[in-house]
């Protein structure tokens, strides 16, 4: 195994598997006894992780999952379709332009102020469809039941699920229902699909982020990661935290009307933010400056990351958007942002700068930082 970890000239000894870090700087050193293998340190050079097994931070939304992805799935599934990562697929067929998602939800606990898993599962769907800028149509629904779930609960979650498809105005259209044994799927989880029709003549899509564009997310940021972490943890603040779970295909629709205006829209779930950012800037070779005093947190949200020593740019949101706009444009999408129940704490956050792939943070004393995506899993089981 490896026995010594070198950051910037820092040596930490004994380095051992059940020593977790959370890392931001680059020039990382690895020295392993001799004739170790890279599988068996957990970090290398570039950043990689060589591992023989998943671990949950595979599943986070940061640098783990791209690397799953990038080297496992597109190693055998890729095509030109795939190979985009978008929120979701753009398809022609012969009459039509759709978009097509599918997403899986195995959040814990099932029920938290502002929904369950039933209303999430619809609303994320919803939401990753509206990203595209299509006009969402109808969703699958699958069920994995574990033995033992409560039939009053099921149809807590169920009802949830058709109120969600009602606001957001989508026909659950087929589905299926799977029981496996006590202990095998922590209550319920649910697996959904949608498939919605785009105007052929938008191309919303992560690609388009141009140098001068303006970055606008559309309401405070880390309300859904921190209500569920609160609760999961059993956290007592005396706040009143609330998740952020909404379908976001009524205020898209409004923005539609500013037709290639609109480059890029993206929902900063796993991963949060940070995330969001750095695979738009990476999707579209591009860098951004993101201004510190422009971002929009609840004042219980901020109170409570401060105190957990957490950055609210990689908790995951539900009922969020960013947009990334053309600058002309900017100023009258805000308008119609703020004239919308779920736009209306919408704000300018920062800028498309160059061709630096990287997204940086100006402080509030003026100096600026890198915003990194997260190495490993900040919270489980988030959605």
């Amino acid at each position: 195994m490896c026995r010594s970890l070198q950051i910037q000239g820092i040596t930490i000894l004994n380095y051992s598997l059940t020593l977790f870090l959370i890392l931001t700087v680059k020039d990382i050193t690895l020295i392993c006894e001799k004739g170790t293998t890279e599988k068996e340190c957990p970090l290398t050079l570039k950043g990689r992780i060589f591992v023989d097994r998943i671990m949950i931070g595979h599943g986070g939304g940061g640098r783990l999952s791209q690397q799953l992805i990038s080297n496992l799935f597109l190693k055998y599934f890729g095509n030109p379709i795939l190979n985009a990562l978008e929120d979701a697929a753009t398809v022609m067929l012969p009459q039509r332009k759709i978009a097509f998602t599918t997403d899986s939800y195995v959040v814990t606990p099932r029920f938290f102020p502002g929904g369950n898993i039933g209303k999430l599962a619809v609303c994320g769907t919803v939401n990753d469809l509206a990203m595209r800028g299509a006009l969402p149509l109808y969703l699958s629904v699958g069920f994995i039941i574990e033995e033992g779930l409560s039939i009053v609960e099921l149809e807590d979650i169920v009802r949830a699920m058709a109120e969600a498809a009602s606001t957001a105005e989508v026909q659950i259209a087929t589905g299926d229902t799977k029981v496996v044994g006590r202990g095998a799927a922590d209550g319920i989880y649910i697996n959904t699909a949608g498939i919605g029709i785009v105007d052929e003549k938008l191309n919303i899509s992560a690609e388009n982020a141009q140098p001068g564009d303006k970055v606008i997310i559309s309401g405070t940021i880390g309300d859904h990661g921190m209500t569920i972490l609160s609760l999961r943890e059993g956290l007592s603040f005396k706040a009143d935290l609330r998740s952020d779970c909404a379908p976001l295909n009524g205020l898209v629709k409004e923005l539609l009307r500013f037709g290639n205006d609109i480059h890029v829209l993206r929902d900063p779930t796993r991963g949060g933010v940070a995330s969001s950012l750095n695979e738009i800037a990476g999707s579209s070779n591009a860098g951004m400056l993101i201004d510190e005093s422009s971002l929009p947190f609840k004042p219980q949200v901020k109170a409570s990351c401060e105190l957990l020593g957490l950055d609210p740019l990689h908790l995951a949101n539900e009922g969020k958007f960013i947009a990334i706009v053309a600058a002309s444009a900017a100023d009258n999408i805000l308008e119609v942002l703020h004239g919308h129940e779920y736009g209306k704490d919408a704000v300018i956050i920062g800028e498309v700068t160059d061709k630096t792939r990287r997204v940086a943070l100006r402080t509030y004393i003026g100096s600026t930082r890198i915003i990194d995506i997260a190495s490993g899993e900040l919270l489980p089981r988030i959605c």
